[in-house]
């Protein structure tokens, strides 16, 4: 089912050979000769790994969805209303507090990190079209480097808006001094949509856990990563569609019985996972609980690192309905092994920030921070909730449809179901999604761009952050300054930075 990571020692030996280059259109061009390399289907498909699945790893301090400061999902909660950190890092002020800058660290380094991937994949798509390999190999590992530039546009777009996209012919022209700009709102939104719909057009509806492909893009993947698209430009209809598509038998997707239960080693490929990073301990392996949990905390493991930085704040664990499953792993009470009791009233320095959102479970194998639970990127019940949100903003109406899959998730956390009399309108609806989306979601990277859809983003910043810098341009971050200056003013930042 991993086999995606033993192609990952080639990417390694690939990319230990591209020097680090400022300018977008000149990295690594000149040192692959697409006259020798690639140069069959092997070659292919180690180079398109490479450039398509690299930025999407959890493997310790590196890749999108590293449990570090640099994850996305990370980045995401830390400045909203649900996370807060422990630590005096000085990363973490302007994450936590919304002081955004241009030289923000955490914050502005996704951008410079990543930009370059989506050139790298627009060059490996050129790479192997004349590579003499099997035809439908070859037109799979085309639809995920577009399924991989599409997902990676949409990500930057939505943390920084338009972004920069080099064209063809100037990524086979390195020495040129023309810089790459930045397309318009309409331009990006195109882009994404065009290579997520090449990717559906070709890629499998999803792979099971016991097959050699497992970890590949999917049509699933590239659904979900087009309903979020959708929702950011508020296309209510077009949602939907994606929503129901994602409902469909072909891709077998179904909750879990139990929500704790989603995010464990024995459960890795559950039917409710859309795509998530595979773990290893040979290639990848993620840090989540190493970044959670304190030393006082028991564990069945007793060698797994613990630092204690990461917390959900107390004003949102009190959100939580008391009988709600998802505080099983949202620990705001419990004994240490010493016999304390830790909770609100008794923080010690262990809770002082708030809950613990340990949510994954141990690795039995671990001796340090690694863990080889597989980091789960996406999954059925965000698609539900969504679908409920997009179906009543389409007709500004409480449908039943809408409550029976808010139901599905809200159920499954045990609490009694929703019925129509429980909503007096849309916009009651609509409040009851965002606080299921809250519970349900939490440090899966959903909140930051579910706040700007609702408008509250910079406003819990102010109430819950008590933050005097938050500002109304905030809903994008800033470029880094570096990209500003060695544009030569060719690169315009962002409003109000």
């Amino acid at each position: 089912m991993k086999k995606i990571l033993s192609i990952f020692s080639v990417v390694l030996a690939a990319t230990a050979f591209c020097p680090s280059c400022t300018n977008l259109e000149s990295e690594m061009y000149n040192v692959i000769n697409p006259g020798i390399f690639p140069k069959n289907e092997e070659d292919a498909k180690a180079l398109v790994t490479s450039a398509a699945y690299a930025p999407f790893r959890s493997n310790w301090y590196s890749g999108l969805y590293a449990s570090s400061q640099g994850g996305i999902h990370v980045i995401s909660d830390m400045s909203t209303d649900i996370g807060d950190c422990q630590w005096d890092d000085a990363v973490w002020p302007d994450m936590i507090q919304m002081n955004f800058t241009a030289n923000s660290g955490g914050l502005t380094t996704t951008y410079s990190t990543y930009i370059r991937d989506i050139s790298k994949m627009t060059l490996t798509m050129e790479r192997i079209v004349n590579v003499p390999m099997n035809e439908e190999v070859k037109a799979r590992l085309d639809a995920e480097l577009h399924c991989g530039r599409g997902w990676l546009a949409y990500i930057l777009y939505d943390m920084y808006g338009p972004i920069q996209i080099a064209s063809l012919d100037l990524l086979n022209n390195p020495l040129s001094d023309e810089v790459a700009p930045r397309v318009s709102r309409e331009e990006m939104v195109k882009f994404i949509e065009d290579d997520l719909k090449a990717a559906i057009a070709v890629l499998p509806a999803t792979y099971k856990v016991s097959d050699t492909n497992y970890g590949r893009f999917t049509k699933g993947l590239a659904y979900t990563v087009l309903m979020k698209l959708y929702m950011h430009e508020q296309n209510w209809a077009k949602a939907v569609e994606c929503g129901c598509e994602l409902m469909k038998p072909e891709y077998g997707y179904r909750l879990m019985d139990n929500y704790k239960d989603i995010f464990t080693l024995e459960n890795e490929g559950n039917a409710e996972t859309i795509w998530a990073c595979v773990c290893s301990r040979s290639v990848n392996q993620q840090m989540w609980l190493a970044h959670v949990i304190s030393s006082e905390y028991p564990t069945k493991n007793p060698n797994i690192q613990k630092w204690g930085g990461y917390r959900v704040l107390w004003d949102f664990y009190h959100t939580f309905d008391s009988a709600d499953k998802r505080l099983e792993v949202l620990v705001g009470d419990f004994v240490a092994e010493d016999g304390t009791h830790y909770n609100e009233e008794n923080p010690g320095s262990v809770l002082i920030k708030g809950a613990m959102p340990v949510k994954y479970g141990e690795d039995p194998d671990a001796t340090g921070e690694e863990s080889q639970v597989d980091w789960i990127v996406y999954r059925y019940a965000d698609v539900l909730t969504l679908l409920a949100e997009a179906i009543v903003r389409e007709g500004n109406t409480v449908t039943p449809e809408a409550v029976e899959l808010l139901n599905m998730v809200h159920t499954r956390a045990g609490l009694p179901a929703y019925t129509m009399a429980d909503f007096a309108g849309a916009d009651a609806f609509l409040e009851a999604v965002l606080t299921e989306r809250g519970h349900e979601l939490w440090f899966e990277g959903v909140r930051r761009s579910d706040l700007i859809r609702y408008g509250r983003y910079i406003e819990y910043a102010r109430k819950y952050k008590q933050s005097p810098t938050a500002q109304d341009y905030m809903t994008l971050m800033p470029l880094p300054q570096s990209v500003i200056d060695e544009s030569k003013g060719k690169i315009i930042q962002n409003p109000g930075y």
